[in-house]
């Protein structure tokens, strides 16, 4: 019998703080940089145990060291990874069991104690590693495939379920790109990688209804979350009137071309205002605002299709607006608008929204002490927002092996003598 066979599963939590919706939880994370971390994040900015699997060869989770660096004297760590590990716990493991069949005891002992598995290295077989080894350790296992492509257990084609991936990637796979920039320029991508973090929702949203399966038939599941998929879920009805009547739609650049006002439009004082107003009642609340004619500029005449916005009235009616705001500051334009109900931002820098007390007086910015660090950092809180059991930032991002020897004799029953003998092998060090 195996040691994994004979070891009893410790309930969670064991090393986190009890809190949160998701207490009770433990998840094993086989991931790097983002969608599948941020998913794991997520769950444990609600209470989930997460322990974070990092091959310490290679110097653990790539995120650590991305750039920026973040310096406290000799001490340096990523932004990136300062917001999305704090809340984990960092076990050191080479988890390329073929490579060191000695991590095998250690990993699977890991999936009986967890609750859910997520991984985004999208080969795990290269690593003797697949799904049905790890529900024959743990039937109740909901696991967690993050990846481009897909898996091969849901269909897809070979060529493409090997492609690597990334965000800018899925962009132009899922027809997202396409639709970015201006009609006379080449399509860009979104600079923020949305689609990772996009992906990492789909992903928890996918583990919190397998979760909901397990409670109520003890039976675990495999979930296959893609970032090109993510997008195209997201694409509103692009594939539908793709489908149905053959119409693409194409790059518009900072203003729509089917109604206005709505655009991006510059203020006197250097600032960029984001406005829109889609639909009668919204065009005809601005018109009023503004103090023009609506009788001349009718919502049919002017502003609510593609003929009316490129007549000659339309095009004057555009006009005004940008003379408007040209006159203006940025904050007595946005002023102007939300006093009048219409929908309108003024485009932000960090500084901008760190230092609006609107958002201050939702308490979006947390500190905590970063641990590699060791010094009192601010990131972004939490969202969604939760009235009974809201989510708590109970420790910062994890040091590199930080947990590893509690989570060895705490968690894996593994003696003292046994950790220091495994050491120097290129299993956990």
């Amino acid at each position: 019998m195996e040691r994994w066979e004979k070891l009893e599963k410790k309930p969670a939590p064991l090393f986190t703080k009890e809190f949160g919706p998701l207490s009770g939880i433990r998840v094993l994370l086989n991931g790097s940089v983002v969608a599948a971390p941020f998913a794991a994040t997520m769950m444990s900015d609600f209470g989930a145990e997460v322990i974070a699997l990092e091959r310490p060869k290679v110097g653990g989770d790539t995120a650590r060291h991305q750039v920026p660096q973040i310096k406290n004297g000799e001490k340096h760590i990523s932004g990136s990874w300062m917001q999305n590990a704090r809340n984990k716990l960092s076990f050191t493991l080479e988890t390329n069991l073929k490579k060191v069949p000695e991590s095998k005891e250690i990993f699977l002992s890991l999936i009986k104690n967890a609750d859910v598995w997520i991984e985004n290295m999208v080969w795990i077989e290269k690593l003797g590693l697949n799904d049905q080894m790890l529900l024959e350790v743990n039937p109740k296992l909901v696991i967690c495939h993050v990846s481009g492509f897909g898996t091969p257990a849901f269909g897809g084609q070979p060529r493409h379920l090997n492609r690597a991936c990334y965000d800018p990637l899925a962009q132009a796979e899922s027809g997202w790109c396409l639709l970015q920039g201006f009609p006379d320029k080449p399509p860009y991508y979104a600079q923020q990688y949305i689609g990772d973090y996009l992906s990492g929702l789909f992903a928890v949203n996918g583990i919190l209804m397998a979760l909901r399966h397990v409670a109520h038939t003890g039976k675990g599941q495999v979930i296959d979350a893609t970032l090109c998929e993510s997008y195209m879920r997201v694409m509103d009805d692009n594939f539908t009137i793709w489908g149905e009547a053959g119409i693409q739609k194409q790059r518009q650049g900072i203003k729509q071309n089917t109604y206005q006002p709505a655009g991006i439009f510059a203020t006197k004082d250097g600032k960029y205002i984001n406005l829109g107003a889609y639909g009668r009642g919204a065009y005809e609340k601005v018109i009023k605002g503004f103090g023009l004619d609506l009788e001349k500029y009718s919502y049919e005449a002017a502003g609510g299709s593609k003929e009316a916005l490129e007549s000659d009235l339309g095009k004057e009616l555009d006009k005004k607006f940008e003379e408007y705001f040209l006159s203006h500051t940025a904050q007595e334009a946005i002023d102007i608008l939300i006093d009048n109900n219409l929908g309108a931002s003024v485009i932000k820098d960090c500084k901008d929204v760190m230092e609006d007390e609107h958002w201050k007086e939702r308490n979006d910015w947390v500190t905590y002490e970063d641990q590699t660090l060791e010094k009192e950092i601010t990131a972004f809180g939490f969202a969604p927002k939760l009235s009974e059991t809201p989510g708590e930032v109970w420790r910062g991002a994890p040091r590199l092996g930080q947990d590893t020897y509690d989570i060895m004799t705490k968690l894996l029953d593994y003696t003292p003598e046994e950790v220091e003998a495994l050491k120097g092998k290129g299993v956990i060090d």
